[in-house]
């Protein structure tokens, strides 16, 4: 989140192979997860880590919470499904994957009070069975900023929405993908806005906040659709999706920040202005120039998403969505890096793992630790999905 103070942002810096030696890994590990140093940050490290475990023939997805490296709560669980066959169609450099790539996440909330950051996973959320059966598997990032009640309605909601807009719809062409997901963010936006009571009950937020606070919620929203033979990225705001293929970082979104050169022109356009005050802000209050929410700012913020749309390669790796709490103090190519190794097997284990051995979890925690490390002043929320053909 980045409504209330912006982060400054290290340049300049890699993640090297020495740096993940063992000297380096025990020094962070034991910064972090000795006894002391878990008793000191109880209340402000949370890490979500999402494990699996092979149930039959079928594979089920267990949340856990952990606070200071101790197991909390166990819940929510999901089913996916076996992997499949990969077979190679059409064109040079596009291919098809019928499984539901493997994922990890976790989540901090660290420097900060409360926890605003929620995360979305919703494997096999589309089945279409129209002779090729093809799966749309749902990943979303969620930043709220305000208070977090408008962000958990974007975790519970936005996934059902997009899914409404594609019933029927067996091939979408570029532009039908987009409208599409406009539709949804627009249809999320309304739903926030109109129905204000109602989320904040349905949301079990406890905040209270005056109706003129409560029109100052909102929330970012990046959004991944794996299809079989494409990545479909939707944005809005200053979370990010990147696209690790090759060993190169490929910016799938752009961050909306007021001062970006076509953002602002938009926002005078609509009268209203970007004024620096501990960075550019709408208005000299929030510092990105779109979200879901935040009434009290229409038009000048829009809830608009930008598209993208990738066909999917045999070089792709992991796709890396996260809250900008990450991207505030790791670049794109640094995060690659470490996921990267985390996939090939050559990062150990963190100290708190209990030995499921997932190396998108491991991924995932090792960017958390690390934008932490790297004194990210925000929540922390980052999505490794691994892309690799023979995993």
């Amino acid at each position: 989140m980045t409504e209330f103070k912006s982060s400054g942002t290290l340049t300049g810096e890699t993640w090297s192979g020495d740096l993940m030696n063992k000297g380096s890994s025990s020094k962070i590990s034991s910064s972090l997860c000795t006894k002391d140093a878990r008793a000191s940050r109880r209340r402000k490290l949370e890490l979500y880590r999402a494990k699996y475990a092979a149930g039959g023939g079928e594979k089920r997805r267990r949340v856990q919470m952990f606070s200071g490296g101790e197991r909390e709560k166990e819940g929510e669980t999901g089913e996916v499904r076996e992997r499949k066959e990969i077979s190679l169609v059409g064109e040079k450099e596009r291919v098809v994957f019928d499984e539901c790539p493997k994922f990890g996440h976790s989540s901090i909330c660290g420097r900060r009070r409360d926890m605003e950051d929620f995360v979305a996973i919703h494997p096999s959320f589309c089945n279409k069975e129209m002779g090729d059966s093809k799966e749309f598997h749902y990943f979303g990032v969620y930043d709220g900023h305000g208070c977090s009640h408008v962000s958990k309605r974007c975790k519970e909601r936005l996934h059902e929405l997009v899914k409404e807009e594609l019933d029927g719809k067996v091939a979408l062409e570029p532009t039908e993908w987009k409208e599409l997901m406009q539709r949804s963010f627009s249809r999320m936006d309304k739903e926030v806005i109109t129905g204000k009571e109602a989320v904040v009950l349905a949301t079990g937020c406890r905040c209270q906040l005056p109706s003129l606070e409560s029109d100052a919620v909102g929330s970012t929203a990046v959004v991944a659709i794996v299809t079989p033979d494409k990545i479909v990225v939707a944005n809005c705001g200053d979370s990010r999706a990147v696209l690790c293929r090759k060993g190169k970082a490929i910016p799938l979104s752009r961050d909306h920040k007021p001062d970006r050169p076509d953002e602002l022109s938009r926002i005078e356009a609509a009268g209203g202005r970007v004024i620096y005050w501990d960075g550019p802000r709408v208005l000299g209050v929030l510092a990105m120039s779109r979200a879901i929410g935040d009434k009290y700012l229409k038009p000048y913020v829009s809830c608009e998403p930008e598209v993208t749309i990738i066909n999917r390669t045999p070089d792709d790796e992991c796709l890396i969505l996260a809250s900008d709490g990450l991207w505030d103090v790791v670049s794109n190519q640094t995060a690659c890096g470490v996921a990267r190794m985390c996939l090939a097997g050559k990062v150990p284990a963190p100290a708190h793992d209990s030995g499921s051995g997932e190396a998108c979890v491991d991924a995932s925690v090792l960017l958390t630790k690390l934008a932490f490390v790297r004194r990210s002043s925000d929540n922390v929320s980052v999505v490794v999905i691994n892309l690799k053909k023979d995993t």
